[in-house]
């Protein structure tokens, strides 16, 4: 006598299929990013939440075992705040940017490569991975010069250079740790700490330090998570993809405006540089990378050459 199926067993096994179907939908995805690269900049709100960076580890782990080569590379502003505060260091502002002195540069590298690196190193490797954290000094992989900036002068317009301190950008990108980890199980996770040729520390930003890591690694896509669904229309629509011309026009009319412009720049500097593609997606959805990468559509806005 065959025992009748409940409404739960039903249910359980529709829930089954469907996450059959969604397996097996996936594939062409995986096949496609079989052996790649993908940098994959984690910040933001993501972070800052302790199931959401649960969450990112297991998707990174998902990655790798699947022939994903993942690089993380990560933020910390918030958490280099709270710890400055509680040092009670000062730091001023130049034209609305910090300024980075000695003091404070050397509690942005304990906490950029000391706490926050190993907790993400340790979320992955909880989660089944094999991470390794790095920073920008180790194996010379981030090379590092002085960030300077200009402003005009509203009296006489000349250009004046601000200094803003032990803030860098990334001079040379050396990539050979990361080529002999992509040929192992390592995940390897990266603080946007650079050393200068004096051997001085500089503090990077992160998007910027990830995109010269997707340039220099020939990577397929980078994946810069954030607090927002991504590029948005001036209606606060998404814009799904754009390609570099059409950047130019968003910042002109205005759509793309304050604190996304350099998010957008990066992700061009990038694919001019090679990289197939930058996406700018919601860091806040869970398993955002994934649906990014492995679905038809993906979940942000993709940026590529013209």
């Amino acid at each position: 006598m065959t025992t009748p199926e409940t409404p739960d067993i039903l249910q359980d096994r529709a829930a089954w299929l469907e996450r059959a179907k969604t397996l097996s939908e996936s594939l062409p995805f995986m096949r496609q990013y079989s052996d790649e690269t993908v940098v994959i900049k984690f910040g933001g709100h993501a972070m800052e939440s302790d199931d959401l960076a649960r969450l990112f580890a297991r998707d990174i782990v998902l990655l790798k075992q699947v022939g994903v080569n993942p690089v993380v590379v990560h933020g910390g502003g918030p958490q280099i705040d709270v710890m400055l505060k509680r040092l009670d260091i000062q730091t001023p502002r130049v034209d609305g940017l910090r300024y980075t002195d000695e003091a404070t540069v050397e509690v942005v590298e304990m906490i950029l490569s000391g706490k926050i690196n190993k907790q993400i190193v340790s979320a992955i490797n909880e989660a089944g991975g094999f991470a390794v954290g790095l920073s920008g000094k180790d194996g010379h992989l981030i090379r590092a010069r002085k960030l300077r900036r200009t402003k005009k002068d509203p009296d006489s317009n000349i250009e004046k250079i601000l200094d803003l301190g032990f803030v860098g950008e990334p001079a040379e990108i050396t990539p050979h740790i990361l080529d002999v980890f992509q040929q192992t199980d390592v995940i390897p996770v990266i603080a946007p700490v650079g050393m200068g040729n004096a051997g001085e520390t500089f503090n990077i930003n992160a998007d910027t330090a990830a995109g010269a890591i997707a340039a220099a690694t020939n990577a397929r896509r980078m994946i810069m998570l954030t607090d927002v669904p991504g590029v948005l229309d001036k209606a606060g629509n998404l814009i799904p993809e754009m390609t570099a011309s059409q950047v130019a026009g968003y910042i002109a009319d205005g759509t793309i405006s304050g604190g996304m412009i350099p998010k957008v720049e990066t992700c061009l500097e990038a694919v001019t540089q090679g990289v197939e593609a930058a996406v700018i997606l919601d860091g806040r959805v869970p398993h955002a990378v994934l649906l990014e990468l492995f679905t038809p559509h993906g979940v942000g806005t993709l940026i590529k050459a013209d």
